[in-house]
């Protein structure tokens, strides 16, 4: 079995069937991908664990914006974490801060002690943290098991000095997982610069769905930009298979 993992961001059914084919080897299931990733409904993650062995780790994420959240907010997403909990999956995605850009310890201490003992990783608020040495070493403390991280830039290729420095101060203590802007192009160059073991993309392509046939016209509603209706976001199955087989050589 390889040391390597690639973990495929999905929103859909779809795409995760696609991700699946394609050989990723855990799924982050989420709704709304367009928005950074919200939590996903519990039939998405029951239909997943219902056909399929592959790794399915939920997003906890109420809303979309920034990462500091009201006791409201909190409490709402302790109780999405305990539904999606019982349906089975293998594990959540989270992460919260102050208002100063710091890490909201006790919000996370409430999500890990609900999780337990399934493992919880640090999604990327991590890039907005004012000082991501001192936040490496709560998000440790705090018991998470691994950071997604672009190295604070919009791309982990652009932010591949600091996820390596990351790599090496971590030293096997968490995972640190570059994501964000990873491909077949980059992925290599990624990998043997910073030593990572664990990436994250979404490999999304665009597809045109099909328009199902309608008796009268007339009655034919449209729903935001009539161009995106028929147009979705879904992951590539080739992609995928491109990148694992990069990481694997």
């Amino acid at each position: 079995m390889s040391n390597y993992h690639m973990e495929i961001c999905i929103d859909s059914i779809e795409s995760a069937k696609r991700a699946i084919a394609g050989g990723a080897t855990r799924l982050e299931v989420c709704s709304a991908l367009s928005e950074g990733g919200l939590t996903p409904s519990p039939g998405l993650c029951k239909f997943i664990k219902s056909h399929s062995k592959i790794l399915v780790y939920a997003m906890i994420r109420i809303r979309h914006g920034n990462f500091v959240y009201t006791k409201d907010e909190v409490d709402a997403m302790l109780y999405d974490l305990l539904i999606l909990r019982n349906i089975g999956v293998d594990g959540f995605v989270f992460g919260a801060l102050n208002s100063d850009y710091t890490i909201d310890v006790n919000c996370c201490r409430e999500i890990i002690s609900a999780a337990k003992p399934l493992p919880v990783t640090f999604h990327r608020a991590f890039d907005e943290v004012k000082d991501p040495f001192q936040a490496l070493q709560q998000i440790i403390d705090l018991g998470f098991v691994r950071i997604l991280t672009s190295g604070q830039r919009n791309t982990a290729l652009e932010g591949l000095n600091l996820i390596s420095e990351l790599i090496k101060l971590a030293n096997d203590k968490i995972i640190i997982m570059p994501g964000s802007g990873i491909t077949p192009e980059n992925i290599e160059m990624i990998k043997k610069m910073s030593g990572a073991k664990e990436f994250h993309a979404s490999a999304k392509v665009p597809v045109h769905t099909v328009r199902r046939e309608i008796l009268n016209e007339q009655n034919e509603i449209k729903m935001g930009s009539s161009e995106r209706a028929n147009l979705m976001m879904i992951a590539s199955e080739d992609l995928i298979k491109q990148m694992i087989n990069i990481i694997n050589e």
